[in-house]
């Protein structure tokens, strides 16, 4: 039984490299670079205005104040877009606006709250304080140098970065292809929604869930039909899986009982099982597997052991295959609200609420075939074995969900 840690190490070391894909920006929401983003021009391209005002000459407003104002004439205007033809003289001022290309000749703009029309010219702008050179300007390349490495391959494209791609003029990106996940559960007890339930049966819940991980992960899942525990169909479903998707992710079918089919049917389709179980709970009776180039992972049935095994091992490798830097859930600290007790062999990770203010308390049931906590755990809660904490114990959470 292998530590989680080895586990995923082992599983990591199965994934191949990423193989990168052109999309365009628009498309990119979510998506792992495969490359470094360089820029190739200065951000912003030239020195504009940041506000609505006057584009002056700072040595012009020297000693300026409110009972010493200065006036000057007004030479014109330029809107953001527009180009100011010519260049501003001593003793002039151009109308700019938020955005408006700096006018040659001046260095600072004053906000129009601290100006005024001359009552008896339209043509002159008294200006009430002096300036420094500079002020109010937005400076070619202030934010982002021509030649700069904006963003490294593996990190993930966010709503921020969508922004900045399109402000260096980025129509197309490189990506990581995103991998084909088949999904698959296994159980002659499980129905689908819907359907009448006959005695003994259960509506299947875990391949809705396990697709939704997925697809936060970065996966294209396709879910397949429920598969009854018959080793033939169970082999002829792994089959048509590995021949469509790069990883297959199987819920069900993989501990020690006599209708438990999956290891078997994958070793009768040729494939190599190179472990089985985690020293973890839930999620003990784990499977990673080889065939040919693609990974098996065969998650136990139990709705929290599915969902455990789920994020703490799959996501990393569907992470993996894109070239993600950050594999891991995020890490979250907080203040135990009550306290928490492992009193077994194995590591437990608990489903746990984390709340806005910290505090940290169990999600509800812990057994492995409980679905209550999930409606309210967000986090998970790794406690050693042989171990109790009691209320206010500062602990570190993984986040999953919000």
């Amino acid at each position: 039984m292998l530590v989680l840690e080895t586990a995923l190490e082992r599983i990591l070391a199965a994934i191949p490299p990423p193989e990168a894909e052109q999309v365009l920006v628009k498309n990119a929401h979510r998506r792992i670079l495969a490359a470094d983003i360089v820029a190739a021009s200065d951000l912003p391209a030239f020195d504009n205005s940041s506000m609505d005002g006057y584009a002056v000459r700072s040595a012009d407003l020297t000693g300026a104040g409110p009972e010493s104002p200065v006036a000057l004439h007004l030479a014109g205007a330029v809107a953001a877009g527009g180009v100011f033809a010519g260049a501003v003289q001593r003793g002039q001022c151009v109308r700019v606006f938020t955005g408006s290309p700096m006018p040659p000749g001046a260095d600072v703009v004053v906000m129009q709250e601290e100006t005024r029309l001359a009552a008896d010219n339209r043509e002159r702008v008294v200006f009430g304080t002096a300036a420094e050179p500079g002020e109010h300007v937005r400076r070619r390349g202030e934010d982002i140098r021509a030649g700069a490495r904006v963003l490294a391959a593996g990190q993930e494209v966010g709503a921020g970065t969508l922004s900045v791609l399109a402000a260096l003029n980025f129509r197309f990106v490189s990506v990581a292809r995103r991998p084909r996940v088949a999904l698959l559960a296994t159980g002659s007890e499980l129905r689908e929604a819907g359907e009448v339930l006959a005695p003994g049966q259960v509506f299947e819940s875990n391949r809705v869930t396990l697709a939704a991980l997925l697809v936060e992960a970065g996966a294209v899942v396709r879910v397949w039909p429920l598969v009854p525990d018959v080793r033939d169909a169970t082999r002829a479903a792994l089959e048509q899986a590995f021949s469509d998707c790069d990883l297959v992710v199987t819920s069900g079918g993989v501990s020690v009982g006599e209708f438990d089919f999956v290891k078997a049917a994958f070793e009768d389709m040729g494939g190599r099982l190179e472990f089985w179980k985690v020293a973890m709970k839930p999620g003990k009776p784990f499977v990673l597997g080889r065939w040919r180039e693609k990974c098996l992972f065969g998650l136990p049935g139990n709705p929290a052991s599915a969902l455990v095994t789920s994020l703490l091992l799959v996501r990393p490798a569907v992470r993996r295959w894109q070239g993600a830097r950050v594999l891991g859930l995020p890490v979250y600290p907080g203040l135990l609200a009550e306290a928490v007790a492992n009193r077994g062999d194995r590591r437990h990770f608990m489903r746990v609420r984390l709340d806005e203010a910290g505090r940290v308390c169990s999600a509800g049931a812990q057994a492995s075939h409980s679905l209550g906590a999930l409606v309210t755990a967000n986090a998970l809660l790794d406690v050693p074995p042989d171990t109790v904490w009691p209320p206010g114990t500062p602990v570190r959470v993984l986040r999953w969900c919000i």
